[in-house]
């Protein structure tokens, strides 16, 4: 469940035209979302991750990089790689290894049947939000915007699942405001952070940074060795 929750795995504001302050509507956000993820290659981010155990009432964090991939078929390349703790997850879009450094353990997994045990959603909404309005119902948060005018939703899937009962992400008031204008969001990942909160009410947040999209990542990055000596647990 830790891994569905890891792996895996993002707005009524300003936009100003010729001086005049536009409202951009929910269908305005979420075509931000739509389009920019329509012209997604691949990408490269910085995240910082918080994740609450809510019966526990303990937090976890974590960072690290996150490298994206659209591939051939439905599902998409990934890798974190986590700094704090010190562990990686990987996957080709086929398979996925989840390398734990200090346990001396990589466990092996068929990505089909993750997704399939977690309806899809919660592993691959990163990659997923092309089509976002036809897997959640979407709505403005209470609160419309942040005190830096970006944009937060509240997204409630249509398929229910154990991993997520709730996705809240928060939207670049830049691109909004470049999609209310021009027609075009101004990035491919308007998205800030994202937090997945699941049937028994954990969260877990990523925050985004240093953005860098369709650079051309090789698919190379996303294979994974498996280092000698250590246990291999296949699930």
């Amino acid at each position: 469940m830790k891994i569905a929750r890891t792996a895996v795995l993002c707005l009524a504001l300003i936009a100003l035209n010729a001086g005049v302050a536009l409202c951009a509507e929910l269908a305005q956000v979420v075509r931000t979302i739509e389009q920019g993820y329509g012209s997604l290659n691949d990408l490269q981010a910085d995240f910082s991750q918080r994740s609450s155990i809510k019966a526990m009432k303990r937090e976890e964090k974590g960072a690290g990089e996150l490298l994206l991939k659209k591939g051939g078929g439905k599902e998409s390349m990934f890798r974190f790689n986590y700094t704090k703790p010190k562990q990686q997850i990987v996957s080709n879009g086929k398979t996925v290894w989840y390398y734990i450094p200090d346990q001396k353990q990589v466990m092996v997994m068929d990505l089909a049947q993750l997704l399939e045990a977690s309806n899809g959603i919660a592993m691959n909404y990163l990659s997923g939000l092309g089509q976002v309005s036809k897997d959640f119902s979407i709505a403005f948060a209470a609160e419309q915007k942040d005190k830096s005018g970006n944009y937060q939703l509240e997204l409630t899937p249509h398929k229910k699942s154990p991993a997520m009962a709730k996705l809240l992400l928060t939207i670049s008031g830049e691109a909004v405001e470049s999609m209310v204008a021009k027609g075009k969001s101004s990035t491919p990942f308007p998205v800030l952070s994202s937090t997945v909160v699941d049937q028994t009410g954990n969260t877990t947040r990523m925050d985004f940074s240093n953005v860098k999209t369709n650079r051309g990542i090789s698919s190379g990055k996303f294979s994974f060795k498996i280092p000698s000596g250590v246990q291999v647990i296949k699930r």
